[in-house]
């Protein structure tokens, strides 16, 4: 029998590798797409002597063209950080657009399923919280950050178009902030800002008082999340994130308290639109996935200082 088949768009950065993994041990046969805009080789590099992953260099939002069967085509590229979409902003809005159209496009020809990588940035800067579902969102769209907001907010439209026009069977996962091994150190969010710079002895940049609050989710409890959404029936979008919530100055002083380090909390300027709030209500994952996270802010952050330490 012919193992299922997944074509995974940004299978080589942070996220992306980490679902391969999840795939691949769940005996599936791997497709990964990237062209290393934000990935790198290092993420998938013991994947690459399975025979069940396929690696293929590719920008997608020029074109996607796949020989053979595919059953389920994730969407997952994005420039996802803060650094990178604020770098390259016309480079995050064509992934969002041109590499969504060319990832339905494909599911289509295919007949697969196709699942959307969104995030709860298209909730914005939220007037509601703990954010659900069914909340349209307060973004900006002509701020610095728009840029990945909306190409986002497009992206999940055009799929829910797909799906009422040509009835492809798609899926969205709005994911909320998620850390663990593999983040870059330089990529712009405050999990890999905080452990790097106590690791090297430098000041922790917490921006405007530290009063903001975010949601940190360990990248295991998310793929889990994700995997059961891929096999799932439904088709609205998801929330997956952890509903913890923390201040950033209550991460940064445990940052400080599990690296022994010489370096100082110090205040920067906030930056324009960033969020004053961000929690997940995920009430409809517990529903329809029978998920919800289960490690610790701790004990996922012992996990990644180890992993930064090597």
């Amino acid at each position: 029998m012919r193992k299922k088949k997944v074509l995974i768009t940004g299978g080589a950065g942070f996220i992306g590798s980490h679902m391969c993994e999840k795939l691949i041990e769940n005996g599936y046969s791997v497709i990964c797409l990237d062209n290393f805009a934000t990935g790198c080789e290092g993420n998938i590099r013991p994947l690459l002597k399975a025979k069940d992953f396929d690696f293929k260099l590719c920008d997608v939002s020029r074109r996607i063209d796949i020989p053979g069967p595919v059953d389920y085509v994730l969407h997952c590229a994005s420039l996802a950080s803060p650094k990178d979409y604020l770098e390259h902003p016309i480079e995050t809005l064509k992934v969002g657009s041109l590499g969504t159209h060319n990832a339905l496009g494909l599911a289509k020809k295919k007949k697969s399923v196709f699942l959307l990588f969104s995030t709860s940035e298209v909730y914005g800067d939220p007037l509601v919280h703990p954010q659900n579902e069914s909340y349209w969102g307060h973004v900006n769209p002509v701020g610095e950050r728009g840029c990945y907001d909306e190409s986002k907010r497009f992206s999940e439209a055009l799929t829910m178009a797909y799906r009422r026009v040509h009835g492809l069977d798609s899926k969205i996962v709005r994911i909320f902030n998620t850390y663990g091994p593999r983040m870059r150190h330089n990529d712009g969010r405050v999990v890999p800002n905080f452990i790097f710079s106590a690791l090297n002895n430098k000041n922790l940049s917490v921006y405007g008082t530290g009063r903001q609050t975010r949601s940190f989710c360990y990248v295991d409890d998310l793929t889990e999340g994700i995997f059961r959404l891929m096999l799932s029936k439904e088709n609205y979008p998801v929330n997956l994130g952890n509903p913890g919530e923390f201040t950033i100055m209550q991460l940064a002083k445990l940052v400080l308290k599990m690296i022994p380090s010489k370096s100082r909390i110090i205040h920067k300027e906030l930056p324009v639109d960033d969020p004053r709030q961000r929690r997940p209500d995920i009430t409809r994952a517990k529903k329809i996935l029978s998920w919800k996270p289960s490690i610790p802010l701790e004990e996922g952050l012992k996990r990644t200082i180890a992993w930064f330490k090597r």
